[in-house]
């Protein structure tokens, strides 16, 4: 019976060879060149899943032989750990995103969503790359999407600078699956009447708490439906999670490979999910 890991690698990899562009070249370099995308990216999954260093995780894999052939790769292919490292450069944000999405559509997720905010350490830079790098901001915000009936993660805004409002963020990724919406809830750090608006107008229901400003404020939260509100809380449990599996603080160092990290360790927690249960793969593309 193929264990846990092995499920979450051909997940990995089914995953990837739908995101990569290169399916038709070798996974390991030939005669040149550098490493296919398809496997690149399960190295990178693996990495955040084994909560590993680059060093660490190729150490890790060189004894997995199973493993690795699964990636299309066998033992003595396997990359440097710089040349891994170098690598995550070429995977860019919006292919995150994809590979975020496919993970999320291997489970059969509802049409109600919660969305909260978490933060994510940056503070392991030692302070002298913090004074020669300006890296002044030692939290990064991630504004998760969730789906409430599999406590999956749908989407996610990441930022360092704190731009702009959370009702903002709110519209953004709501607006990105307003199709697949039926009901959104959040709290009250979302209240704010051109969203609620604005969610309507995409046809998804608010269940959005009001700050009690006036004594009719009692009456818009008395007659919101207990039960579906309380299932905002599934977004708090998703950010407990993923942060107690995979860890709470960031090993990249520039911003946008944090948002890529942060990006790929929602990924993993929907794949981890999905291998622990079992979930098989879908039949057709």
């Amino acid at each position: 019976m193929p264990t846990q890991i092995f499920r979450f690698t051909e997940r990995c990899v089914w995953i990837a060879k739908r995101v990569a562009d290169d399916t038709d070249e070798p996974a390991a370099p030939d005669g040149g060149g550098g490493f296919a995308n398809y496997a690149i990216i399960p190295l990178h999954c693996l990495r955040i899943y084994l909560d590993a260093s680059y060093r660490m995780t190729i150490d890790l894999l060189t004894e997995m032989p199973q493993i690795t052939r699964e990636i299309g790769l066998e033992p003595a292919d396997l990359p440097h750990p710089s040349t891994l490292c170098l690598a995550f450069e070429r995977i860019e944000m919006d292919v995150c995103r994809v590979l975020l999405r496919y993970s999320a559509q291997l489970h059969d997720t509802g049409d109600i969503a919660a969305i909260d905010a978490t933060y994510y350490d940056r503070s392991r830079a030692s302070r002298h790359y913090c004074q020669r790098t300006n890296y002044r901001v030692q939290t990064l915000e991630a504004t998760k999407l969730v789906d409430t009936d599999t406590q999956v993660v749908l989407d996610l805004h990441c930022t360092t600078t704190r731009a702009g409002s959370d009702a903002e963020v709110c519209e953004q990724l709501a607006r990105r699956h307003a199709g697949e919406l039926r009901i959104l809830t959040a709290d009250k750090g979302y209240d704010c009447n051109w969203l609620r608006e604005d969610l309507r107008d995409l046809g998804v229901r608010p269940l959005i708490k009001h700050c009690i400003n006036k004594p009719y404020d009692h009456a818009h939260n008395a007659r919101i439906d207990d039960d579906l509100y309380g299932q905002r809380s599934m977004a708090e449990t998703v950010n407990s999670s993923v942060k107690r599996s995979l860890g709470v603080a960031l090993r990249a160092r520039s911003w946008y490979r944090e948002f890529r990290e942060v990006t790929l360790m929602c990924a993993v927690y929907n794949i981890k999910k999905a291998a622990k249960q079992q979930i098989p793969l879908p039949s057709c593309d």
